[in-house]
């Protein structure tokens, strides 16, 4: 995960989000020092790990995060995630927007690596979409990837993609390529949604680098596949074919008809939260110096 200017910006709004004016609960530990370890609570794929390190450096440089079990890692119940060590009231505050947002990603990872299980063998890739939660689409990008998946565009200036509404603004296929060509930058790839045949036919006709086929059967996608790859030669292009509208649970039919990725929103907006818990570790003693320390177990 690399750890951009914004990514630290937005991980100090949600500590501040919570945290408020200041963590009232905290009084009740003082300055003590504690220790806790997360641990799962169901089977799934983790994500998070750094994500909380960071987090809790950003709260208290004093906080220790020793991550146990890697992002992309399969855990099953009682599986111990992260050990932290350090100020108590720090371990608190920081406890809910860390398991927040870890919890969230894990149930992304989770519900994308069940979908990749059904592409296994076939050489197709899943990819995600932009269908992402506002603020989140970095992590969920990379929890998808935790579980196996692939990213698809991070924003509009990745790609070139002509959907419905552009085609039909621009006049049809062939106009809205050949306006794009002329002012996005060479190597950008230019992308198409075709809902008929006959607007994926236009699309390879007019030099797409790519053709997303939308809620088109399997059937369809494999009497059509063949067609296209054929005009994309006849033109010297290797082309991307992408289908979309897959209902979860249809993956394994599309196995046999030729296209190279599958892109689907669902492990970021149907996935429930992966269950986790962070549990305190020893117990706070308070020495003759009138120090707080952790007692070990």
């Amino acid at each position: 995960m690399s750890w951009t200017p914004e990514l630290r910006h937005s991980l100090e709004r949600w500590l501040q989000e919570d945290l408020g004016r200041g963590d009232l609960s905290g009084a009740a530990v003082g300055d003590g020092q504690g220790c806790a370890v997360w641990r799962a609570k169901e089977p799934g794929r983790f994500c998070g790990g750094p994500l909380a390190v960071e987090l809790f450096r950003l709260l208290n440089p004093a906080v220790r995060v020793q991550v146990l079990a890697a992002d992309g890692e399969d855990v099953i119940p009682g599986t111990e995630l992260l050990r932290l060590h350090g100020p108590a009231a720090a371990l608190l505050a920081g406890e809910r927007v860390a398991l927040n947002l870890a919890m969230r990603l894990s149930g992304v990872a989770t519900a994308t690596a069940h979908l990749v299980d059904q592409l296994a063998g076939s050489g197709i890739h899943l990819v995600d979409t932009r269908k992402t939660t506002p603020g989140l689409r970095i992590l969920e990008k990379y929890a998808v990837r935790c579980g196996g998946g692939l990213n698809h565009r991070m924003g509009l200036d990745d790609a070139v993609m002509l959907k419905e509404n552009h085609l039909a603004w621009a006049g049809g296929v062939v106009p809205a390529l050949q306006r794009v060509r002329t002012q996005a930058p060479w190597p950008v790839a230019v992308i198409v949604e075709a809902e008929t045949e006959a607007e994926a036919q236009a699309a390879v006709g007019a030099g797409a680098d790519g053709v997303l086929l939308d809620e088109f059967t399997p059937e369809a996608v494999a009497e059509l596949a063949p067609k296209l790859r054929h005009t994309a030669r006849q033109r010297g292009k290797t082309l991307v074919l992408e289908v979309s509208g897959v209902r979860p649970g249809q993956l394994r039919a599309y196995v046999s008809c030729d296209v190279d990725l599958i892109s689907i929103s669902a492990p970021v907006t149907r996935s429930p939260w992966l269950d986790l818990a962070m549990r305190h570790e020893g117990r706070l003693v308070r020495p003759a110096a009138g120090r707080l320390r952790t007692q070990g177990r």
